[in-house]
C-alpha cells in the first residue's frame, strides 16, 4: 500500500502548488504561471533523480521509442491541462475549478483501460463514480444558473481533467516502458526529468518568442517562482511514484482527496465559505476513496 501514502503526499503538495500558481497568474498570466512549474521545477527534479540513483546504486534505464512516445504525449497533455485549469481558476473559485478538473478520475480509468490494459472491475467503477459525484456536488450550486459566461470555466475545468487524464496514462506508460530491472523510484524520477525537459523547452521557446515580458517577469519573481517550481516538482515526484506502483486510475481516484484539501485552502487563504452541499460532496468523495481502498486489501 505504499502507493496510498505517496498519492496522499502528492495531493497535498499539488494543492499548495495550485494555490501558488493561482496567485502568480495575475502577475505572469495563465501561460506564464504554467511554465513556472516546469522550468523552475526541473532543477529540483534533477536533484530528486540524483538522490534516487545514488540510493539505488544503479545506472539509469536506456530510453526507447515507446517511452519517448508516451512521455512526450503526457508532457504536452499536462501543459494543456494546466493552462485550462488556471484559466478556470481565474473565472471561478479555486476549489470549484479544482473540483471540475477532477472529472479526470473517470476519464483516466477509460484511457488506462484502452491504452494500457489497466484493470477496471465493477467495484472500482462504483468507487470512481461515487467519488466523482461528490466532486460535482461540491462544484455545482443548486441556485446557480448555467449561462454562456459561467459555462466556459466549467468546460475549461472538464477539459483540464481530460488532458490530465491523458497525461497520467502517458506518464504511467512511459514509466512501465523502462527496464523492469531498474528500481521503481528511479524509473519514476527518470520519467519526471524527461517530461520536464520537454515541457520546459516547449513553453520556454514559446514564451521567448511570443511572451518574453512574462518570461522575464518570472525570473524577476524568482522567490515565488522557485517555490511554485519546487512544489510542482515535489507533487509530480509523488504522482510519478504512484504511477510506478499501481494503475493511473487508482492513483487519480485517491487523488480526489485533493478537492478536500482545496476546500481547506479556500477557507484559510481565499476566505471562501463551505456550504452543507459541499460537505455532503466531501463525504461522497471520502466514501468513494474508501471503497477504492477496500478493493486493494
Amino acid at each position: 500500500m505504499l502507493w496510498v501514502m505517496v498519492t496522499l503526499a502528492a495531493a497535498a503538495a499539488q494543492t499548495a502548488r495550485n494555490a501558488m500558481q493561482s496567485s502568480l497568474t495575475g502577475s505572469l498570466g495563465t501561460l506564464g504561471a504554467t511554465q513556472v512549474r516546469f522550468l523552475f521545477g526541473l532543477p529540483f527534479a534533477i536533484c530528486f533523480l540524483l538522490v534516487a540513483s545514488t540510493i539505488s546504486g544503479a545506472s539509469l534505464s536506456a530510453l526507447n521509442e515507446r517511452f519517448l512516445l508516451f512521455t512526450s504525449a503526457g508532457a504536452v497533455a499536462q501543459i494543456l491541462g494546466t493552462v485550462a485549469l488556471l484559466a478556470a481558476m481565474q473565472a471561478r473559485s479555486f476549489s470549484v475549478a479544482t473540483a471540475f478538473s477532477k472529472t479526470e478520475a473517470v476519464q483516466v480509468s477509460v484511457f488506462g483501460l484502452l491504452l494500457l490494459g489497466d484493470d477496471l472491475n465493477l467495484t472500482k467503477i462504483l468507487a470512481i463514480v461515487t467519488a466523482t459525484s461528490g466532486v460535482f456536488l461540491m462544484a455545482i450550486r443548486a441556485d446557480e444558473r448555467l449561462t454562456r459566461a459561467s459555462a466556459l470555466p466549467v468546460l475549461q475545468g472538464i477539459a483540464s481533467g481530460g488532458f490530465f487524464a491523458m497525461a497520467a496514462v502517458g506518464f504511467r506508460g512511459g514509466i512501465t516502458s523502462l527496464s523492469p530491472d531498474t528500481v521503481f523510484y528511479v524509473r519514476a524520477s527518470e520519467t519526471l526529468v524527461c517530461s520536464l525537459v520537454i515541457q520546459s523547452a516547449l513553453l520556454g521557446l514559446w514564451m521567448l518568442a511570443f511572451q518574453r515580458p512574462q518570461l522575464v517577469r518570472s525570473f524577476q519573481m524568482w522567490r515565488q517562482s522557485s517555490f511554485a517550481g519546487f512544489m510542482g516538482a515535489l507533487a509530480s515526484q509523488f504522482w510519478f511514484l504512484g504511477f510506478s506502483l499501481t494503475s493511473a486510475a487508482n492513483v487519480r481516484t485517491l487523488g480526489l482527496l485533493e478537492v478536500i484539501f482545496a476546500q481547506v485552502v479556500s477557507q484559510r487563504i481565499f476566505s471562501q465559505a463551505l456550504s452543507r452541499r459541499e460537505l455532503l460532496g466531501m463525504m461522497l468523495v471520502v466514501a468513494g476513496v474508501g471503497l477504492l481502498l477496500a478493493t486493494q486489501v
